[in-house]
């Protein structure tokens, strides 16, 4: 029984040092080969091949970027707790767990009905510039 508890204590020690290794490998590998004197190219920001101009301050987005990004992170972390939801669910009637898996998705699209009347979704018209 004892080389049991050994065996286990085995694989949480295997893992510990395999995510450290993960962790610290990364760090490691670009300290030995990173450059170690700085030019001035180095120094800016790599686009494409490109050379960049102007700031990053000097981009503006639209709101509307934000408000999608803001949708899709609350619609992502939502979806990631149906599959808790749907495992603890298996010790209740079928129609129960179903109801209320209804129930929490139609209060999530109840969120992009709102945002809809908002208007949130209509992309403002671009005039051009000539």
């Amino acid at each position: 029984m004892a080389e049991q508890y050994l065996v286990d204590y085995m694989y949480v020690l295997v893992l510990l040092v395999m995510g450290i290794v993960c962790g610290l490998g990364p760090l490691i590998i670009s300290r030995i080969f990173a450059p170690r004197e700085l030019y001035s190219k180095t120094l800016e920001t790599y686009e494409c091949g490109m050379d960049p101009y102007g700031t990053a301050w000097n981009i503006r987005f639209d709101i509307s970027y934000y408000l999608y990004a803001l949708i899709f992170l609350a619609f992502d972390v939502d979806v990631l707790f149906l599959f808790p939801v749907a495992t603890a669910f298996d010790g209740v009637s079928a129609v129960r767990g179903i109801s209320e898996l209804f129930i929490f998705v139609g209060i999530l699209s109840l969120a992009i009905v709102y945002a809809w009347v908002k208007g949130v979704f209509t992309w403002p018209k671009r005039r051009k510039v000539c």
